[in-house]
């Protein structure tokens, strides 16, 4: 089918704020200046918001006003820049990824063939005595390393071949044409001076150039292709159908895009959970590495929280479906993922301007090094060789891999930590903090309260409460449930609303819920809130028995006191902003060791601190995750949100952490230095390239040949820098996970003292 025979507008969804939105797949792009090609010519368009191209993923995301564009317009643009669109589809996308790989590396191992055998005969010629090789053995010599040249220069001169030929016949110019250009005018030069019986020619150097821009583009595209394998992964734990328990209570398999919130889902053992939801029956195990970053399977009963793409153990489950497909938190991660591939920063910005001014200024040099070097009395033949190699020495291939190559590689090693970026130039900015706020519930605490007083398992009253409360969706509820371990409900239990719950046990009425609710006075009740400052009380009535109060609390991440030393230890400033009593917040700051915080604090009060740090030059990072936190997240120089805050802070926030720990604050900090060394050593190395190559290329002391070599030689360098954060990283990852491995496991009684 060709493209104007399919219906575009079938491929286009609802966007945000009245727009429409529409995923393509381009085939031609190679660099950098190829998507800022595509996405200022689709801007041109009347009513485009948004044109962002992934060139990890060669993927095209539009955003624009359906009332003043059609997707066919969209598509024919496209073409007139030379580009061909598919509806996006990963698998297919990726298909025709590994086609390219596997074209580019038949292309590098003939031209690395051939390229061998020519040098062989070049260097058959040049090292005999003048006086042994003949002319004629000569011109043989060259003839024959023209017949190997030319088919090979043919074929594995294809890839730039047909993007620099549709970027002309598109009237634009791109990093390829100058290549074919110089390789082009080198054979073509070489075939002259063989036919006019001279000396020199340059067969190899033409082979070589394309063998030395193969591996760059090789090594290019495959490291592109590991890092697209994250999304890849990611988007595999997405299930395509659930299995919906009807009214009637038969099960049937739908397609995942006709559950909706509400709705019951049977999930068997060793399915991945196809919705997120709570678990109204059923006792299993699941595996929430996705959500914890723990792999250790977590027990799971009614009244608790699955996600999709978690995977279920040996137990089946009956799940009330809270988010389908789109809303589930899995699909929020690939949004964070696909947004940060696609989210330029400052630096990115400039190599663009750099990589889209190297078309005319190259072209400039090697006609001005042409015309000088003939104006200097040289011969058309070695000035055109030596234009030749300015041309290629030039190639700005560094310079556009300089910032993406470490784009690429921070942003895979931020998710293996456990960070998403929401923000293109977030890197930037984690990098040049100085202070960090903190948030404390949900964000230096976890979402969900605990009991801060042991169980004593052979108390009835409290093991009956467990079971109770499996019949309550209430988060103390849940936590109690956690605590007690209780897996049979009791049946027959009457709700009231708004207060608790009750049931007829052994004929004695149990009940749970308020101390009002269980009939507890308001001395009692004081007392309790006296000994446990700023604690939620949940309270349990046997019969006649006496109203027994329990306290929950959020319990610190378990490995914050460790994490907020060490950002300590680095010499940043820590601050503690709640909204929460200062009895609470008090308890929280002692644990943690840190002096400045402050209670009661309002969204306005958040920002006035906020600004009041800015104004004295501070680099602020805030950290936080409730509707409050939303204002400073978003005024602040850059911002962190835990996976489980609201969707409005997550919207503001420049980057997401999953997981129970807070150690992905440290690592964003770290990694994020790390990247802005490596970008600036990057755009370093390239720039210091071109001062040194240009000249001495113009001056003549540069054959096409070393040209090649130092062009590729420079490419190799920005990306070998850019791996280094992902050698540096591993052996970070199994320095960590060794010591984590001699950690002690701390029991009940030691969790308790965090808790708070």
């Amino acid at each position: 089918m060709t493209a104007h025979q399919r219906d575009w507008q079938a491929f286009v969804t609802p966007g945000k704020d009245g727009a429409v939105h529409m995923d393509l797949a381009v085939d031609g792009i190679t660099c950098a200046a190829c998507m800022g090609e595509i996405e200022r010519g689709l801007k041109r368009l009347p009513g485009i918001r948004t044109a962002r191209v992934n060139l990890t993923s060669q993927r095209l995301a539009v955003d624009w006003a359906d009332d003043e564009t059609g997707a066919d317009e969209i598509v024919a643009e496209l073409a007139r820049l030379g580009y061909v669109a598919h509806p996006f589809d990963p698998a297919s996308q990726r298909e025709r990824q590994d086609k390219t790989g596997k074209d580019l590396l038949r292309c590098l191992a003939v031209a690395g063939f051939a390229g061998m055998n020519i040098m062989l005969l070049s260097v058959s010629v040049w090292s005999g005595n003048a006086t042994d090789i003949t002319p004629e053995t000569r011109d043989f010599f060259h003839w024959l390393s023209a017949l190997i040249a030319l088919p090979t220069v043919a074929y594995s001169g294809r890839p730039f071949f047909r993007s620099a030929f549709t970027a002309l016949a598109a009237g634009r110019l791109n990093m390829d044409v100058p290549i074919v250009i110089g390789v082009v005018l080198a054979v073509a030069l070489s075939v002259i001076q063989t036919a006019q019986h001279q000396h020199a020619a340059y067969f190899e150097s033409a082979v070589m150039l394309l063998f030395f821009l193969l591996v760059g583009r090789y090594l290019d595209h495959n490291m592109r292709g590991r890092t697209r394998s994250f999304a890849e992964n990611i988007a595999a734990l997405k299930a395509e159908v659930a299995a919906r328990i009807q009214p009637d209570g038969s099960v049937r398999e739908v397609p995942l895009s006709k559950i909706a919130a509400g709705d019951l889902v049977l999930v068997s053992s060793g399915e991945r959970v196809p919705v997120d939801g709570l678990v109204e029956s059923g006792v299993s195990e699941i595996d929430q590495s996705l959500v914890t970053g723990e792999s250790v399977l977590v027990p799971i009963t009614a009244g608790q929280r699955v996600y999709a793409g978690t995977l279920n153990g040996a137990g089946s489950l009956q799940v009330r479906v809270r988010a389908a497909s789109g809303a589930t938190l899995l699909d929020e991660v690939n949004r964070l993922l696909e947004a940060a591939s696609q989210a330029k920063s400052r630096y990115v910005r400039i190599a663009d301007r750099a990589a889209r001014l190297y078309a005319p200024l190259v072209h400039g040099a090697a006609g001005l090094t042409f015309l000088g070097w003939l104006a200097f009395g040289l011969g058309w033949q070695p000035a055109l060789v030596i234009s030749i190699s300015v041309l290629i020495i030039t190639c700005p291939c560094a310079l556009g891999l300089a910032v993406p190559a470490v784009q690429v590689v921070a942003s895979g090693q931020l998710f293996r930590c456990g960070v998403l970026l929401n923000s293109g130039d977030a890197i930037e900015r984690f990098a040049i903090i100085d202070t960090i706020l903190f948030d404390k519930t949900g964000t230096l605490t976890l979402a969900e309260p605990e009991l801060c007083a042991e169980v004593d398992a052979s108390d009835t009253a409290i093991a009956l409460a467990g079971r109770l409360a499996l019949a309550s969706r209430h988060p103390l509820s849940a936590a109690l449930v956690r605590a007690t371990g209780a897996l049979q409900p009791i049946a027959d239990v009457t709700e009231v609303p708004g207060a608790g719950l009750e049931a007829i046990v052994d004929g004695k009425r149990l009940r749970l819920g308020s101390p009002r609710h269980c009939g507890a006075s308001v001395v009692e009740t004081e007392a309790a809130l006296s000994a446990h400052p700023g604690a939620s009380l949940l309270a349990i009535r046997l019969g006649d028995d006496a109203v027994r109060m329990l306290p929950f609390r959020q319990s610190l991440r378990p490995d914050a006191r460790a994490v907020i030393d060490h950002l300590r230890a680095k010499g940043y400033a820590l601050e503690i902003l709640s909204g929460d009593t200062a009895p609470v917040v008090e308890v929280c700051a002692d644990a943690l060791g840190i002096s400045n915080w402050q209670a009661g604090m309002r969204p306005a009060q958040k920002i006035a601190r906020l600004e009041a740090l800015q104004a004295e030059g501070r680099k602020v990072l805030m950290v936080g995750d409730g509707l409050n936190d939303a204002p400073a997240l978003a005024g602040a120089h850059v911002s962190l949100s835990p996976v489980s805050a609201v969707h409005l802070s997550q919207a503001a926030a420049d980057a997401v952490f999953l997981g129970n720990r807070l150690q992905p604050v440290a690592d964003a900090l770290r990694l994020s230095k790390k990247a802005r060394a490596a970008i600036e050593q990057n755009l370093w190395i390239s720039t210091l390239y071109n001062v040194v190559a240009v000249p001495v290329a113009v001056a003549g002391f540069v054959t096409p040949l070393m040209a090649a070599v130092a062009m590729s030689v420079s490419s190799l360098a920005v990306t070998a820098n850019a791996l280094r954060l992902r050698w540096g990283e591993q052996g970070t990852s199994h320095q960590a996970m060794d010591a984590k491995a001699q950690e002690p496991r701390s029991s009940g009684r030691e969790q308790a003292k965090w808790t708070y």
